[in-house]
C-alpha cells in the first residue's frame, strides 16, 4: 500500500472516496452525503487545490483511506491547521492507515503552522484514540453540533501544538 497526496487529477477518485465516506458512516461527518452528491467533478478538483488531501492506496490505485490539511484563512488564526474528513475503508482498517496518514498531515503542517486542530464525533472512541496516540489531547466539546434524524450529537475538539 501506498501513500501520497492527492491532485487535481484525482478527483474522480477522491470524489468516489468521499461519497462512500459519507454514505457509509454519516455519523463520522459534519456534511452530509446529499450536500456533496451533487457537487460536480470540477469542485472536489478544487477542494484537491485548497487542501492537502493525502490518501492510501492499494497496488492498482485503488484509495483506500483519506484525511485533508487546510490552512486556516484568517489572518489572526494563520498559525492554526485543520485536520478533516479522515476516513479508512472498513476492509482496510486495523492495518496502521489511519496513523499514517495522520502523520504525513502532521509531517506537512510542521513548519507550517504551530497548532493543529481536528473534530471528532463523541459517538467515536476509536477515531479519539487514535488521535490521542498521535499526540492530539481534547481541548473541549460542543454540544448537540450535528443532528442526524432529529438525534443530536456531540463533537469533541482536539488540537496537538507542533512547536
Amino acid at each position: 500500500m501506498g501513500l501520497r497526496r492527492l491532485t487535481p487529477e484525482d478527483a474522480a477518485a477522491f470524489r468516489a472516496l468521499r461519497l462512500d465516506a459519507l454514505r457509509l458512516d454519516p455519523t463520522a461527518f459534519g456534511r452530509a452525503w446529499a450536500e456533496e452528491a451533487g457537487k460536480p467533478l470540477a469542485w472536489f478538483g478544487e477542494t484537491l487545490e485548497r487542501a492537502a488531501i493525502f490518501a492510501a492506496e492499494d497496488a492498482t490505485g485503488r484509495l483506500l483511506g483519506m484525511l485533508a490539511y487546510q490552512g486556516d484563512a484568517m489572518l489572526k488564526r494563520r498559525h492554526i491547521g485543520h485536520l478533516w474528513g479522515m476516513y479508512v475503508r472498513e476492509e482496510a482498517r486495523g492495518q496502521g492507515l489511519g496513523a499514517a496518514l495522520i502523520a504525513a498531515c502532521i509531517a506537512h503542517a510542521r513548519g507550517q503552522v504551530s497548532v493543529l486542530q481536528i473534530m471528532v464525533g463523541e459517538g467515536n472512541p476509536g477515531a479519539r484514540r487514535l488521535y490521542e496516540r498521535a499526540g492530539f489531547q481534547l481541548y473541549g466539546t460542543e454540544p448537540a453540533s450535528l443532528r442526524m434524524d432529529g438525534v443530536d450529537s456531540a463533537t469533541l475538539l482536539m488540537f496537538q501544538r507542533l512547536d
